[in-house]
């Protein structure tokens, strides 16, 4: 594959060949598999098995409450996750297993001090590598060889801790996890006695201390309280603050009365002045004397009216009864009067005794604030005394309670066992199937592995690109007719020769021929000679490719990146974005690069100022946003770009790695470098043998021809020369608009 980065390909694996050689060496793959079987079996088979009990212990809180609360299981620090794990951790310590040592007499059991029973001595141990075990007091080696069979754990997401114990005896496999289980259980119900028998001792002279204390603190606090006269009324209440609060609601009470008397005096009084009936006054209206003169006067006033019915108004009798009406009117006026007096002096009375009340409230503030002063001692007394007492309290509760419990059946251990170990009847190790099993298995896949390394090492389930596969004969046959087709090709390009012998530089091999060659090689299952080297043939200038065979060429050969090159400017830049059309309507994927300096192909293509490849050099834009769509066609293009051209050409070394970006993901990229020298296109890139496409209206000018000249001595050899059919670019144009 020819493009700007060169051509490299990695060899395939040959899975056929690799299952092939491992088919033609079954006899062996089964042989290594049936004897691995037997050896494992027997192996097996003359192992010691070993058994496996298990007991399991609930860690709970059992203290015995005698206060008949119910304890807090979810605050009790007996049950949270670290102490399931120290009583996990316990359960291994060597104090317990020594003990399980001594009840069980496993210091004579071959099984737990397999040295001492060794006739040969260790070979590490004669070379100095390792200890000599019977260095060891035969009671280390017994919890060496335990802690080995040993296994304690906690049940996941629970509060049980599981023993598990491996023994060649199935006697000891569980009567070992139950005793473990039980000494466990006794060593926490007696750590719990010597608990509440060191705290009993401890509490003894504290109390005592205490007792003193308390009776020391009281005694200055009464004598404090007599000394400053703060006497109590109620436990909350001081006499002082008492008095002042008597005083006080006593005020408040005699300010009401005070006004009052002077609202029902005013009220008198003004009904007085303004001459209104004393009818009309609630004060006035409630005297009993007022009230019977009242009575008085209507009895006189109704005999007034008979009267007046058949006697004149002369009539003496008519003028006593009125004059006795109007006496009766003053006696009523009068005592109204007397009755104004009455709420004045009510309300006077009122505002004396509201006075006198003031006076007192004042003193009893005074005396109030010195109290306040001295109640600040008093409190800071009782303060002592009470913590002195409730810490007196709590020692006396905890020494009845630390008394109560140093009887053994009152102080169980915080777990029980809910689940004895059982003597095991089937060993768990070894298990003979399983491992016959595993190990046959296992042979089998790693002597296929073996044979399949073998062959990717000695190359022969390798596959390079360059190797065919066998074919049928028919293709060889169609492989030798494209051969024949080579070679006269050959023929008719050296019979040109003679046209063009006053430029012989711009001699090379015809792109034509290359093609057949490579169709032959792909084709070909088994290598055929090559033909005799013809003459260099010239470019093929006379009989120049069009963009169709181009396109063919491009994509036949399989070219990931190509330098188009226009000397005519924009007209072979149009025939350039027409190559790149062609291969997207062949369903390929293909992008073009705007490099002119006229953007021609960014006008073709799109519309509008886009971001496009001066942008990506600059840094000024992403990737992204750097590719568009042809507007009439499946292509993509690179636009020119908005930014500065000589401030992208600073950063041209980074064109390199866009192209191999785009190589990646698109079929064919097109680099359009319009009027471009020899000295441009070897500033872009990196191999010359890059595919330079020279795109010109007209194949036999002079100019075309000094510039392949300068690329063919560059070393540039891989040159291809595209006609710009006029017709096809005025019908593009038509396209585009």
């Amino acid at each position: 594959m020819s493009g700007v980065m060169g051509n490299n390909q990695d060899a395939d694996i040959d899975l056929g060949r690799l299952a092939s050689a491992v088919w033609q060496r079954r006899g062996r793959v089964l042989g290594i598999a049936v004897f691995a079987a037997g050896v494992s079996f027997a192996a097996t088979t003359l192992m010691t098995p070993s058994f496996r009990g298990e007991a399991r212990l609930l860690i709970e809180s059992r203290t015995p409450s005698f206060s008949g609360a119910q304890p807090q299981a979810g605050n009790d620090p007996v049950l949270d996750a670290l102490n399931i794990a120290s009583q996990a951790e316990v359960l291994q310590s060597s104090d317990l297993i020594k003990q399980v040592a001594r009840d069980l007499r496993l210091y004579e059991v071959a099984e737990f001090d397999p040295d001492s029973q060794s006739l040969f001595p260790n070979p590490l141990v004669l070379l100095g590598v390792k200890q000599n075990p019977r260095d060891l007091a035969p009671e280390e080696r017994v919890v060496r060889e335990f802690r080995e069979k040993l296994r304690v754990f906690p049940v996941e997401n629970s509060r049980v801790i599981a023993i598990e114990f491996s023994s060649h005896d199935p006697k000891l496999a569980a009567a070992i996890p139950n005793e473990m289980a039980e000494v466990y259980l006794t060593l926490q119900s007696g750590a719990k006695l010597d608990t509440q028998s060191n705290a009993a001792k401890w509490l003894e002279p504290e109390i005592a201390t205490l007792t003193e204390r308390v009776r020391e603190a009281e005694r200055k606090v009464a004598d404090y309280r007599s000394d400053a006269g703060l006497f109590q009324t109620t436990e909350t209440s001081s006499f002082a603050s008492q008095q002042l609060n008597d005083i006080s609601t006593e005020l408040a009470r005699v300010r009401g009365e005070r006004a009052n008397a002077e609202a029902r005096a005013e009220n008198v009084r003004t009904a007085v002045e303004a001459g209104r009936e004393s009818d009309t006054l609630a004060d006035v209206v409630g005297s009993q004397v007022i009230q019977r003169l009242k009575e008085t006067e209507a009895n006189v006033q109704a005999q007034i009216s008979d009267q007046a019915t058949v006697l004149l108004e002369s009539h003496p009798r008519l003028r006593g009864l009125r004059a006795q009406l109007q006496g009766i009117q003053r006696q009523i006026g009068s005592e109204t009067r007397k009755i104004l007096s009455s709420l004045d002096n009510e309300a006077e009375v009122s505002r004396i005794r509201e006075r006198q009340l003031v006076q007192q409230l004042n003193t009893l503030k005074a005396d109030s604030a010195r109290v306040g002063e001295d109640e600040v001692g008093l409190r800071a007394l009782e303060r002592e005394a009470t913590a002195q007492r409730q810490l007196l309290e709590t020692y006396l509760a905890r020494y009845r309670e630390a008394a109560s419990r140093q009887d053994p059946g009152s102080a169980p251990a915080d777990a029980r066992i809910v689940s004895s170990a059982i003597e095991p009847r089937e060993p768990y190790f070894p298990k003979v199937l399983p491992i016959v099993i595993v190990v046959t298995l296992a042979s089998l896949i790693l002597s296929a592995i073996a044979i399949m390394m073998s062959e990717l090492f000695s190359g022969r389930a390798l596959r390079f690109p360059d190797e065919g596969e066998e074919r049928p004969i028919e293709a060889q046959t169609v492989a030798r007719q494209i051969q024949a087709d080579a070679v006269a090709e050959f023929d008719r390009l050296n019979a040109d020769v003679e046209d063009v012998r006053e430029e012989p530089e711009l001699l090379q091999p015809a792109p034509v021929v290359a093609a057949v060659q490579a169709s032959t090689r792909t084709m070909a299952s088994v290598p055929t000679p090559a033909p005799a080297s013809p003459p260099t043939p010239a470019l093929a200038t006379d009989e120049p490719f069009s963009i169709e065979t181009v396109a063919t060429y491009l994509l036949r050969y399989d070219v990931s990146v190509a330098i188009a090159i226009s000397p005519e400017g924009d007209r072979g830049s149009t025939a350039t974005v027409l190559l790149a059309r062609e291969v997207a309507d062949r369903g390929q994927s293909a992008i073009v690069i705007d490099m002119t300096g006229s953007a021609c192909p960014t006008r073709l293509m799109v519309d509008g100022p886009l971001p496009g490849i001066t942008d990506l050099l600059c840094g000024d834009a992403a990737f992204g946003e750097a590719i568009h769509q042809d507007r009439v066609s499946e292509a993509h293009i690179v636009p020119h770009g908005n930014a500065d051209a000589v401030a992208a050409m600073r950063g041209v070394e980074r064109l390199t790695m866009i192209v191999d970006a785009l190589s990646d993901a698109y079929d064919l990229v097109l680099l359009e470098c319009g009027p471009a020298d020899v000295e441009g296109v070897a500033r872009l890139t990196r191999s010359r043998d890059a595919e330079i496409i020279f795109s010109v209206s007209d194949p036999d000018g002079e100019a075309l021809a000094d510039l392949v000249k300068s690329f063919k001595l560059e070393g540039y050899n891989n040159l291809l020369v595209m006609a710009a059919d006029v017709a096809a670019l005025n019908s593009d144009r038509s396209r585009a608009a």
